[in-house]
């Protein structure tokens, strides 16, 4: 099994409030279709980021801050519709490249408290899987017993359900070729990256609102995500490419690899 996320940056313009970059994404969902098609035994949650839908309206309503007002909880509503109508999107172009897919949004069955996941339904997943469906989740919103509400990020979706599903490789397709050794100039790519090289690599923020955190969030998020499975291989890679999605869930070796 592998887990792909589509970056918010990959799918989205992030400057610009819900701009999706469709023909971006139209083709993703065609190398996803082509690389199930040339392995046709190969299973892929996929997930996607919330980009400049999601993230620009838990900004303006600051929901991963925590809810407790009538006008937090009318925030809350307005993101989730944001990151619905970027899931739909996405669902669209799956099912238009003849793909069985299924959408699973953390709000409607995950729990969290302080941020973080508590529970999960993983059962309905497991069944799209039996059923030969490609299961699609996607950063949300969600209830958090603690602040009220707070946002999930993929990457946090993926390392809860890591060590239940038991994927042995996790691809991160963004517009980074990598995890830079040379941020700002941004010229070499780190061929891998362990949790003790963290402290020696400057990472830098997101350029565009994310409220998941920029790219210093994803690294420690790939870092969780790699810890989760004893042997997991967490790539973080650049999906701009033509073919370079499909090469990956074929069992290519883009960008940097992430191991515990």
């Amino acid at each position: 099994m592998i887990f792909l996320k589509l970056g918010g940056s990959l799918i989205t313009d992030k400057s610009t409030p819900e701009a999706p970059r469709l023909v971006a994404l139209r083709r993703l969902a065609g190398e996803i279709a082509e690389a199930l098609q040339a392995s046709p035994d190969l299973r892929v949650l996929i997930g996607h980021g919330s980009g400049s839908f999601g993230h620009q309206a838990a900004a303006r309503y600051g929901t991963h801050k925590g809810a407790a007002s009538p006008q937090d909880w009318r925030g809350f509503a307005e993101v989730w519709a944001a990151a619905g109508r970027l899931d739909r999107l996405v669902v669209d172009a799956l099912r238009e490249a003849d793909l069985p897919v299924v959408a699973f949004p953390p709000s409607a069955w995950a729990i969290c408290e302080s941020g973080q996941i508590l529970e999960m339904a993983v059962e309905p997943i497991e069944r799209a899987f039996e059923a030969g469906l490609l299961p699609v989740v996607a950063g949300d919103v969600a209830f958090d017993r603690a602040w009220g509400s707070t946002i999930v990020s993929t990457e946090r979706v993926f390392t809860f359900l890591a060590p239940r599903l038991l994927p042995s490789r996790v691809l991160l397709a963004g517009i980074e070729r990598g995890v830079y050794a040379d941020f700002p100039a941004s010229k070499a790519v780190l061929p891998s990256l362990k949790s003790e090289d963290v402290g020696a690599i400057f990472l830098a923020g997101s350029t565009s609102t994310d409220v998941t955190g920029g790219m210093a969030d994803k690294v420690l998020q790939a870092l969780a995500l790699a810890a989760a499975v004893p042997g997991l291989e967490v790539r973080i890679f650049s999906g701009e490419s033509p073919g370079a999605v499909r090469d990956a869930l074929l069992g290519g070796a883009p960008g940097t690899l992430v191991t515990s």
